[in-house]
């Protein structure tokens, strides 16, 4: 057989390829030049992130904001402008809102510029490696397996199966032949072709998948979807109560406009938590900020959050455990009377030099062979993970198939099963002297002819086991999903310091039809011969027992179960699909890191929901006392300015001085209903103790008034307090700062806070009260702690 080198621009087409050499040359940079000016270039790709204006009209266009500027238009228009100073917090507000996300903006976009999918095309004749948004119409782009087709195009030579999962919701491949339309958001999966671009910008079907995926699968945030929740609550009793307010201030007791406007202000300024849902986008944005600077990219704000909260994680084996770079490290001829070994090295040599593989094991081979063309090309068929084989035709002279050994082979040889033991990876050749050109279905074992057996070796990235230790620590089960054979990745895992690697299953010998995946995903932690599909519904099952599933990987065989899992994360080396599809991106291509992603989420939740306990207790007593208020008829017993001086120093500066703590223990419960509990006995007391004022008439209203005013700020101080259990440096310095900058503005500042001078009986009344409230919320919390404990102790028993 002789030997000719082929190459993809040089050789003729065949007829039923139907390509002209002007296109196998490409475009010249002339007439790139001449469509970029004719308007026919490719749009620039939409960023992961808000544009600059997305960013400022989302901090300044939100209901809080504007039920705020409606408040304080009001109290501008009864020229109550000492009251209105809450404007200027939440000014200060918005202002470090925008700022903390554009700095945080910066630092992603830096990262999405390196994780862009990139396109190959013929321009001069030559392939040049281009980004996709400098396609043209026209442009010949050369297609492999793992790339992203970016633009509608048409296929000009050669098969390639293609997954349009995402299109069309179908998981099967689709084989493309020369004449057929292929759309953009899809992948190849398998295969080689040129293929011309027809459709650029706006005009393809789907301009990219990163904004197709988004718009398809929104991103579950219980951070988000809670404070909506409160939000609507909130906006649904704020103006009823507000105006009943008002109308009884005004027309039942007789107030001024003015004393009218102010007293029912100051309640509905209570009810709204407006600097929570900054703390939580500064969170956020500052998380995905520190991120960025270890060269984690995060796509998407909220996969933060989701990552904190999961408790499977779905390892691929090779790429993600393994570092990917695969080398032939064992041949075994398989000796036969029908083919000689010199012609069994030129059989495998044609087949290296005719595939179109780039994957990771034909890249091993190719380094260990010498790939060489000889004779006419009859037929391909690329490997696929569905298949595991590939094969190609060669005419006159049969074919040759490279795969699984269990495909191709009658029975297990020793060297495979030595091999197999050691935890490498194996891989077979055999030949058949016909031309094959089914896809699906391989020939009969007596049409075959082995003809090598190789092994390969893969290394296990540095602090594998260190990261698989941390994660079993922390309560997140490992899954290791792999479509290799089972002892090879049951060694892999073992070698990788995975506990359960014995509890090992081979997929391929389950009947889908009767397999129970629930009981499948309950006792193995290892599954090899997987398929994309069932790696899709071991996603989906883990999801439908009540668990929160990430899965990492690196090439279009894990982009269904990317997809289906609650975060999805991805290597940088790996193929353009999974990185665009990916929720969170490695850039540095190291799974290694995931710990400090997942550090980070569970760091803002944490601070996050402690501080969230403090605002709300401001709106849960601020809504009773509203209530009872207009019960009784008498006027709200606090006015804005004061309820901004406990804005300032009891809510936002705790809040934000903490923001960067580092409690990453494992997040536990729900967001709201975890802050409500820790807000609701402070609430509680608050409300109580100031009902149980309103008893001692003696006093003058402006007394009465500032004792309440009183017994607020003594109770959230008490609230910061415990919320800065267990104390730090920084947690105690913040409690002190808090009280003294709150005490300083009562001694300073009386006369604007409307606050009568402190007599005996006064200060005798607060102190009696204090005690009696102080007491009860002792044993409300210590009742509180025992529920709690209770609690625990059932779910524990019951898991």
């Amino acid at each position: 057989m002789s030997i000719q080198k082929e190459t993809e621009t040089s050789r003729t087409p065949s007829s039923a390829e139907s390509v002209k050499l002007s296109e196998l040359q490409g475009l010249t940079s002339e007439e790139v030049a001449q469509k970029i000016a004719n308007g026919e270039g490719g749009a620039p790709l939409p960023s992961v992130t808000k544009t600059t204006l997305q960013i400022i009209k989302d901090n300044v266009c939100t209901l809080f904001n504007l039920l705020n500027f409606l408040i304080a238009g009001l109290l501008f228009y009864v020229h109550a402008y000492s009251n209105m100073a809450f404007i200027a917090i939440i000014c200060l507000n918005i202002c470090i809102g925008i700022i903390q996300e554009l700095k945080a903006k910066k630092l992603v976009d830096e990262l999405t510029i390196l994780n862009q999918p990139r396109a190959t095309v013929l321009r001069d004749g030559k392939a040049i490696e281009i980004s996709s948004d400098q396609i043209v119409r026209d442009d010949v782009m050369i297609l492999e397996s793992g790339r992203q087709i970016c633009n509608d195009a048409i296929v000009l030579s050669r098969n390639i199966e293609v997954n349009e999962s995402l299109l069309t919701g179908e998981s099967d491949a689709v084989i493309h032949p020369a004449g057929s339309k292929l759309l953009s958001g899809s992948f190849v999966i398998s295969g080689k072709c040129l293929a011309k671009v027809i459709h650029v910008g706006e005009e393809n079907y789907s301009s990219s998948l990163a904004a197709e995926v988004k718009q398809e699968k929104q991103t579950c945030s219980e951070l988000l979807g809670s404070m909506q929740k409160v939000t609507h609550f909130t906006s649904r009793f704020l103006v009823p109560i507000g105006v009943a307010l008002l109308a009884e201030s005004y027309f039942l007791q007789h107030a001024s406009i003015e004393t009218a406007v102010v007293s029912s202000s100051a309640g509905l300024l209570g009810m709204l938590p407006k600097g929570l849902v900054l703390l939580i986008s500064v969170s956020l944005a500052t998380g995905v900020s520190r991120l960025a600077k270890k060269h984690i990219l995060v796509q998407n704000l909220f996969a933060l959050e989701t990552l904190a909260h999961v408790d499977v994680l779905c390892l691929d084996k090779t790429g993600t455990i393994t570092s990917g770079n695969l080398s032939v490290s064992e041949i075994f001829p398989l000796s036969s009377d029908q083919i000689s070994s010199e012609r069994s090295e030129k059989l495998i040599n044609a087949y290296l030099g005719a595939t179109d593989d780039n994957n990771a094991t034909a890249l091993a081979l190719k380094a260990k062979f010498h790939p060489s063309l000889s004779g006419k090309i009859a037929g391909k068929i690329p490997f696929s993970s569905i298949r595991k084989w590939g094969a190609v035709s060669f005419e006159g002279v049969g074919t040759v198939f490279v795969g699984a050994p269990e495909r191709l082979l009658q029975e297990t040889l020793p060297a495979e099963k030595l091999a197999l033991e050691a935890g490498k990876r194996v891989l077979a050749a055999a030949f058949c002297p016909e031309i094959w050109s089914d896809n699906s279905a391989l020939p009969a074992f007596n049409h075959l002819t082995p003809l090598y057996l190789f092994t390969l070796t893969d290394t296990i990235r540095p602090n594998t086991k260190e990261t698989l230790d941390y994660f079993a620590k922390q309560g997140v089960d490992v899954k290791i999903i792999s479509g290799d054979h089972v002892k090879t990745v049951s060694q892999t895992a073992r070698r990788a310091g995975l506990k359960r690697w014995k509890d090992a299953i081979d997929l391929s010998t389950i009947d889908e039809n009767t397999a129970d995946y629930h009981k499948l995903c309950n006792d193995y932690a290892v599954f090899a011969r997987v398929t994309p599909r069932q790696k899709q519904r071991l996603v989906a099952t883990m999801q439908e027992d009540g668990h929160k599933v990430a899965m990492t990987g690196d090439g279009v065989n894990d982009l269904l179960a990317l997809h289906q899992a609650d975060c999805s994360i991805a290597v940088a080396q790996g193929s353009d699909a999974s990185r665009q599809l990916a929720q969170i991106v490695l850039m540095e291509s190291d799974f290694t890191h995931l710990p400090q992603v997942v550090k980070e989420g569970r760091r803002v939740i944490h601070n996050v929901t402690r501080t969230a306990g403090v605002f709300f207790i401001k709106t849960i007593y601020s809504l009773l006392l509203s209530v009872f208020c207009l019960a009784v008829n008498i006027p709200f017993p606090f006015i804005p300015i004061q309820i901004t001086l406990v804005d300032a120093f009891i809510e936002a500066f705790p809040s934000f001085a903490t923001i960067f703590e580092s409690d990453t223990s494992p997040v536990s419960g729900h967001f709201l209903p975890t802050a409500f509990r820790h807000a609701a006995p402070f609430a509680f007391i608050i409300t109580s103790t100031i009902l149980f004022s309103q008893f001692f008439t003696f006093f003058s209203d402006e007394k009465l008034h500032t004792v309440q005013y009183l017994l607020l700020i003594f109770f959230s101080l008490a609230a910061v307090l415990k919320s800065c259990i267990p104390f730090t440096p920084l947690r105690g310095a913040v409690c002190i700062l808090s009280a003294i900058g709150v005490i300083t503005a009562l001694f300073v500042i009386p006369g604007t806070l409307h606050l009568a001078p402190l007599t005996l009986s006064m200060v005798l009344l607060f102190i009696i009260i204090a005690i009696m409230g102080s007491v009860l919320l002792i044993l409300i919390l210590k009742i509180q702690q025992a529920v709690n404990a209770a609690s625990r102790s059932a779910d524990s028993q019951i898991s």
